[in-house]
């Protein structure tokens, strides 16, 4: 049966799953036959940390035959329900290769997106959601379609290169020719008598975008680092213009441009005209927590630290956040604990969440109004400051569409700031 067969991947699961619960029985001895690559993801997580024999033909089959009583002479051992890859540490990006990601309905709204050269997408998430690994994806989706890529992370933009929408245009100029392995750089056909705009739209339009000869993919990460800068809603503008003029002349550069804006931040909340940006025409991709069903599904990839019976109170406790959730069953594996301690030692200062816990008590540190509606909120008081919770949900620890519902994002925010704001 082939490796890749959808059958056998299910017949796996099905004896892993009964060996768990049954103490190794029934036994799964692995024997490759004539092959020696690597399995897919469905099988390695159950065959990789199991010893295999190898049968290349004939001369191996009493070697083989040998091997296999051998191993059912001896006693069973317990299915290790930790799987040989969970030393993978949740945080930060999800690796393009790892089993832990989970795919959902935002992957292939982004890649229908990129197959229909959409000019910009719109990836909007709270901190911690998964746009990064989402916009991996969607890169290398690129990739394999011929596009050439790049990417702008502005978390790694320096102040110096915040000083002027000149510096700014510069930097990302520079980024571009570096990635794409361009000849010329911004400073090749700068002209001073040229207004930043105008040079950088040059830029990019002669020296990018024609030089290339196919489509581009440009990713910008994290610009919510430029809504509050002076200069921001300048640079919004030009990007608007480019959509605009692709609108306008099929024909031009501008057709082979697609730019995927990732932000965590309502961008109404800082852009004062919205039609001079791009964050009301493109195409949007939301995400939003993990589902039960996606829930399940990453449990599995760990090896089912949790059992059919702990599903609800996991949700409750972590709501479905992508991080907690995977630090959560990463924990559960690593510490071999159950559910039952996961619960109580969660909004501990010492917890498997102290850090992060830790990092929303600082960025709330000395604001006194977010502090005030945190406690209104957890007295049963709905927020009156609508930035402020749109701000907080950014952030990822309210949820809700409007302040009217607003709503702690899991029971561990609730839990953790009742004990340190009462």
């Amino acid at each position: 049966m082939a490796v890749t067969s959808e059958m056998l991947a299910f017949e796996m699961e099905v004896a892993n799953n009964a060996a768990q619960h049954q103490g190794g029985r029934p036994r799964i001895l692995p024997v490759r036959v004539n092959w020696e690559g690597p399995l897919p993801n469905t099988l390695t997580t159950i065959l990789d940390p199991i010893q295999y024999t190898l049968w290349r033909g004939a001369g191996d089959t009493a070697n083989v035959v040998a091997e296999l009583a051998t191993a059912l002479a001896a006693q069973p051992q317990p299915v290790n329900r930790a799987v040989s890859r969970a030393v993978e540490p949740p945080g930060g990006a999800v690796p393009l290769d790892s089993q832990y990601y989970i795919e959902r309905p935002t992957d292939a709204e982004l890649h229908a997106a990129i197959e229909r050269h959409d000019s910009i997408v719109l990836i909007e998430g709270a901190r911690q959601m998964g746009k990064t690994s989402l916009l991996s994806r969607g890169l290398q989706r690129a990739r394999k379609n011929g596009a050439r890529v790049a990417c702008t992370d502005f978390q790694t933009l320096n102040v110096s290169d915040l000083t002027s929408l000149e510096s700014f245009f510069i930097t990302l100029g520079t980024a571009l020719a570096n990635q794409l392995d361009l000849e010329k750089f911004p400073e090749d056909v700068w002209r001073a008598k040229s207004g930043p705009n105008q040079n950088f739209e040059n830029y990019v339009r002669r020296e990018v975008l024609r030089s290339l000869q196919r489509p581009l993919v440009w990713a910008l990460d994290e610009v919510d680092r430029l809504f509050t800068c002076p200069f921001g809603s300048e640079v919004f503008g030009l990007f608007r213009s480019w959509h605009n003029a692709r609108a306008l002349d099929p024909e031009s550069p501008w057709s082979g441009l697609t730019q995927i804006i990732s932000y965590a931040t309502e961008a109404h909340l800082f852009i004062t005209d919205l039609n001079q940006s791009p964050f009301n025409v493109g195409t949007r991709v939301r995400l939003r927590d993990f589902d039960l069903a996606e829930v399940r599904q990453l449990n599995d990839r760990y090896g089912q630290p949790l059992r059919p019976s702990d599903f609800e109170r996991f949700m409750r406790l972590l709501g479905g956040q992508p991080y907690l959730v995977r630090r959560a069953l990463h924990d559960m594996v690593m510490r071999e604990i159950k559910l039952d301690e996961l619960e109580r030692t969660a909004p501990n200062e010492d917890g498997p969440f102290a850090d992060h816990l830790k990092r929303f008590l600082v960025l709330l540190s000395g604001n006194d109004a977010a502090l005030n509606l945190l406690r209104d909120l957890l007295a049963g008081k709905p927020p009156t400051d609508g930035k402020l919770f749109f701000r907080l949900r950014a952030a990822g620890l309210l949820r809700g569409e409007t302040p009217s519902n607003a709503a702690f994002r899991c029971d561990l925010y609730a839990r953790y700031l009742r004990g340190h704001l009462a």
